[in-house]
């Protein structure tokens, strides 16, 4: 404690003065994750019309749809190194030209070529801004509320794929089909593309309104701008050691700058490939097959495209209800028990749609029917399924992804895990036309094999970090050395 007195009771509680400060924030920042959730669904139900309107097959369209997660994954590569040397809101507004321009170019393209290359642009921007996020979230979140308030990076992506999903469904229905010209002789999919301007405009302008990360700005010697921030989400008499803390931590990692990432792990430390490991598990369970394409796979089974459309909405809302669920639970149960739950959820809900898709047929066309009581059984699953990822991988990974690393590589192995899962992401997205096309079931076995196998790693390899200080979660994933008698 200082002279300043004792910490009030409930300061770092969300409702608190300071909590609600910080909650403001980390909203502000995870706007980055609402593009994250917009682009990776808004094409959801724009995929059959691009296909037909340019005459793709399914190796090609699946590539239109994943492309954008290779431009993610360079995105989110070079962020934490551009952020430490432009600062986090520079590296922000970066991210929010970059998904301007390509929702503006996606609408108006003209050929499957420059449709790739806005894509590319686009997910570039989605990148960089899925690690600048969390980052900025984790450097102003007291340690008490830190879970929470990192988990609102999902409940930003998981509000994008709904705003994505009901967008498209509204301008479809209104315009008769996706395929149909809606306003100003574009046709409704143009348009799913173009709505994309409003939230990264909205980014672009937030980026200008708060206040930089004060661990960058101690880290730059402005010292007394960093104090006058952490003055409104610390109590006055945490506030000098929170500075101390900080400054310390900043000094130590100075006289550790030529670390790198590289170790004994197949040429990196150790605690990077737990960062990497959890990152293509969250992957490949086939979560983004869903929000990529859930429209196309319910009318396989037997909806016109209008309910697929609205039963993707109706997942999304699910999606976002559950992350609500998490942010209450994260920083009371703990990451662990959780992340343990939702990977046996994932593991049965999987299993069961694996199994209701043996009792498909295919017609003379290559269309998939699923009768009664299959169709009903994968779509309840494929919610409980949404519900199991909801609550627990898709928000903890970002939370663990925040806290395990030391903060001497923090940027660096926040960024190669962001960027692992980002390929992962495309490798799931880009095979999932042509692996449905020959077998489903075994498509969908495979994403429970590694739902499974997420449990035991989890089990195995992740410690709890509830309510931990950020600078000493590290020490729980490493060991220390061996004195030598």
């Amino acid at each position: 404690m200082t002279d300043a007195g004792t910490i009030p009771t409930n300061s770092f509680t969300l409702r608190g003065p300071y909590g609600r400060r910080a909650v403001a924030l980390s909203v502000a920042a995870a706007v980055g994750g609402f593009l994250f959730g917009f682009d990776s669904s808004v094409i959801n139900g724009a995929v059959d019309s691009i296909q037909h309107n340019f005459e793709l097959n399914a190796v090609v369209t699946g590539f239109v749809v994943a492309v954008a997660l290779l431009g993610c994954a360079v995105g989110a590569i070079i962020a934490g190194n551009l952020s430490d040397r432009w600062g986090r809101l520079r590296v922000m507004f970066l991210g929010a030209v970059m998904f301007f321009v390509s929702s503006i170019g996606s609408a108006l393209t003209f050929s499957v070529g420059d449709l790739i290359l806005w894509r590319v642009i686009g997910g570039l921007g989605i990148g960089i801004a899925s690690v600048v996020a969390p980052a900025y979230i984790a450097e102003i979140a007291p340690r008490q509320i830190r879970g929470g308030l990192a988990s609102l990076q999902q409940l930003a992506i998981t509000l994008g794929i709904f705003t994505a999903l009901l967008s498209d469904a509204l301008l479809a229905w209104g315009a008769g089909g996706a395929s149909e010209p809606l306003w100003f002789g574009l046709e409704a999919w143009r348009w799913m593309f173009l709505v994309g301007v409003i939230p990264a405009a909205v980014y672009g302008i937030l980026s200008f309104t708060v206040p930089e990360s004060p661990r960058y700005l101690i880290a730059k010697g402005r010292t007394k701008e960093a104090k006058e921030i952490f003055a409104r989400l610390v109590p006055p008499a945490d506030l000098d050691q929170t500075m101390r803390e900080l400054t310390n931590a900043i000094e130590s990692d100075r006289k550790n700058s030529g670390v790198s990432l590289r170790g004994p792990v197949l040429g990196l430390q150790s605690i990077v490939w737990v960062g990497i490991i959890l990152s293509v598990f969250q992957q490949f369970v086939g979560i983004n097959v869903i929000f990529y394409y859930s429209t196309t796979l319910w009318q396989s089974v037997g909806f016109p495209e209008s309910a697929s459309l609205g039963i993707s909405v109706v997942t999304s809302i699910t999606n976002v209800l559950v992350t609500l669920v998490a942010i209450f639970l994260v920083d009371r149960v703990g990451r662990k028990p959780i992340l343990l739950t939702g990977s046996v959820m994932m593991a049965v809900s999987l299993s069961l749609m694996a199994v209701s898709f043996m009792f498909s047929t295919t017609d003379a066309s290559g269309a998939v029917t699923l009768d009664a009581p299959w169709g009903p059984i994968a779509l309840v699953a494929a919610n409980v399924f949404v519900i199991g990822f909801g609550a627990s991988w898709g928000p903890l990974v970002w939370v663990l992804l925040g806290e395990i690393f030391p903060s001497r590589i923090r940027g660096k192995a926040l960024g190669l895990a962001a960027g692992a899962q980002w390929i992962a992401n495309f490798l799931i997205t880009v095979s999932f036309p042509a692996m449905s096309s020959w077998s489903l079931p075994l498509t969908y076995g495979m994403y429970a094999m590694f739902a499974a196998l997420s449990f035991f790693y989890v089990w195995w390899k992740i410690p709890e970090t509830k309510g931990m200080e950020l600078e000493k979660t590290e020490t729980l994933f490493t060991h220390p050395p061996k004195v030598k008698s």
